[in-house]
């Protein structure tokens, strides 16, 4: 019986991170609505000084004015971003070609790997009820080719200027994208782990996720490309690294196009793990939360320092938010 309820304490953990955002929103959002705090401040003031540099990065981190020294001294620059992307490509094509051994070459997981995710995943008698290993497999595939394209976009697309991302945003980056390959992991049925050969069943969610996928991807890769073009000239040679307004493709409904289209990624995975998939639903309202809080904040940022910028695009999902 305790085993059986480990899927459920991974899908908590994503909702309880998905909380922690929407508060952090929501907290955002009221801050807002509330008189300009003085200098100084006391404790309150301090707490109020660590939240705004926790949530902010980049050019959004103007918006909380001087920053204390002690503060300055916990950054890192925005572009170690691309971090993020070489660990998952890492980790992630590892379980990839581990998963893919499990699953048809009757290899089986590591033993470290069958032993946490023993911890994490299903009990011992779980087995494969559908096509579980081949949705699992494909997620996999999709969040690898994923963190692909952002490296190659962070190599060779964007452009980073001098902005700074907090240490803690850091290294909550880092273990983002070891966490979630292994939660998809944790969604492979035991049987698989046991070294049992499986055929590759394809279903007509598999087809939509995917469709999904690809579509989101192009808009997210278009609007990368638009924004880095900003700072560069007809040549692609980068003659700024200033702020400009975004215009065409998703830019010309919403602030944070790019934020949109990564929740439409995750939905996509939702869908191609068959759409019942409880943990994954969690990890799309994490997404939900996290990427919103970015958006509502480079909302803010364009509206404060671009008196022409148009009023009727919202900050990330079109028409609504």
């Amino acid at each position: 019986a305790e085993a059986e309820t480990m899927p459920a304490v991974l899908g908590v953990a994503w909702a309880l991170l998905a909380a922690a955002f929407l508060a952090a929103l929501l907290l955002l959002l009221l801050l807002r609505r509330a008189p300009a705090r003085r200098a100084g401040g006391g404790i309150s003031g301090v707490v109020s000084d660590l939240f705004q540099d926790l949530i902010r990065y980049g050019k959004t981190k103007r918006g909380c004015g001087q920053r204390p020294a002690w503060l300055r001294l916990l950054q890192v620059p925005k572009r170690w971003f691309t971090h993020f992307y070489v660990v998952s490509v890492l980790w992630n094509g590892f379980l990839l070609i581990w998963l893919f051994r499990a699953e048809f070459l009757g290899g089986s997981l590591p033993s470290w790997i069958q032993h946490v995710h023993r911890a994490l995943g299903r009990d011992s008698q779980s087995e494969d009820t559908g096509n579980e290993h081949s949705s699992a497999l494909l997620v996999l595939l999709l969040l690898w080719l994923h963190s692909c394209r952002r490296l190659a976009e962070c190599l060779w697309t964007s452009v980073f200027s001098s902005g700074v991302i907090h240490i803690v945003q850091y290294c909550f980056g880092l273990g983002y994208y070891v966490a979630i390959g292994s939660t998809v992991l944790c969604q492979v049925p035991t049987n698989i782990r046991n070294g049992e050969v499986l055929s590759m069943q394809i279903c007509w969610y598999h087809i939509v996720g995917i469709t999904t996928y690809i579509w989101a991807s192009l808009h997210q890769h278009r609007c990368l490309v638009i924004l880095a073009n900003l700072r560069k000239s007809k040549s692609g040679k980068v003659v700024s690294l200033g702020h400009s307004v975004p215009f065409g493709d998703w830019f010309e409904r919403v602030s944070c196009p790019h934020y949109f289209a990564e929740l439409l990624i995750y939905v996509s995975m939702a869908i191609t793990l068959g759409f019942h998939n409880v943990t994954w639903w969690c990890v799309v309202m994490y997404v939900l939360f996290n990427q919103a809080l970015a958006a509502v904040l480079c909302h803010e940022f364009y509206r404060k320092n671009f008196s022409s910028y148009p009023k009727h695009r919202t900050a990330f999902i079109p028409f609504v938010f």
